[in-house]
């Protein structure tokens, strides 16, 4: 990432919020729904018509509100345009979501050239949004929250007592994920885009996955960010660039990124 970042307009989040509002209309219809048609891509994972109906809808939306923006898309691959792309992904947790499991979400964000300036994590079935745009704060709202509060990272400085939400076994280097396991003083795997709000929300204090793409990754990165917390590739590189994602509360960073990779 750059070290100086275009700041959001309120246009941008606005933007942001509202395709949130669309992909919920549409996410919220298809679950849980007996007749939901789903195929298996090229990479073995799931994809629902769910998923493409609302990429679909975005791109839409977006073509019409901002034409010279590009998008990024985890269905349709992408659109070019100037400087700046929507990156998206429709359903992130489409296991999750084709079984019925309410932990999925709808991740989108904007892109500045190497910064993402805006970033929204709506996940209508748990009744939770995340946002952030750039030099605003990061902010969640839930059932239980009267109005928006602002997400604030934890300050636990020992790994030794470090909460640690974590995806499977799957594609991390040998013995990485017993070590980092053995460091911390819980762990827990929440899954896909939760563990990174929960370290956004200051309850869990570092999530890891080696494998992820920039749709995964790239709306978590302002909320964050603006909460406090750092997030890099999985081996503690350009996160838009690299492979997989560690997010932390920022003190333990280096210490989390040195246990994987010992």
């Amino acid at each position: 990432m750059g070290s100086v970042c275009p700041v959001a307009t309120l246009d941008d989040l606005a933007l942001a919020l509202s395709l949130a509002d669309r992909a919920d209309e549409i996410t919220r219809e298809f679950f849980r729904r007996t007749d939901l048609h789903t195929q298996t891509k090229a990479d073995l994972s799931p994809v629902t018509e769910a998923d493409q109906s609302t990429e679909r809808a975005l791109r839409d939306l977006i073509a019409r509100q901002r034409p010279e923006d590009g998008i990024v898309g985890e269905e349709y691959g992408v659109s070019d345009g100037g400087g700046r792309r929507w990156i998206i992904d429709p359903i992130d947790g489409t296991k999750n979501y084709v079984r019925g499991v309410p932990v999925w979400a709808t991740l989108i964000g904007l892109a500045d050239g190497d910064c993402v300036i805006v970033g929204v994590v709506s996940a209508p079935a748990l009744g939770r949004r995340w946002w952030a745009a750039q030099g605003t704060g990061s902010w969640t709202q839930g059932p239980e929250d009267g109005e928006p509060r602002a997400n604030r990272v934890s300050s636990v400085s020992l790994l030794e007592s470090a909460s640690l939400s974590f995806s499977d076994g799957i594609d991390w280097p040998e013995g990485a994920l017993v070590r980092l396991m053995d460091s911390v003083g819980r762990s827990r795997a929440y899954g896909d885009f939760w563990s990174h709000m929960l370290v956004a929300e200051g309850v869990v204090d570092v999530a890891a996955e080696p494998v992820l793409n920039i749709w995964d990754v790239a709306a978590l990165v302002p909320i964050i960010q603006e909460a406090g917390g750092r997030i890099t590739a999985f081996d503690g590189g350009d996160l838009l660039t690299g492979a997989g994602a560690v997010t932390t509360n920022a003190l333990l960073h280096d210490a989390v990124v040195r246990v994987i990779h010992d």
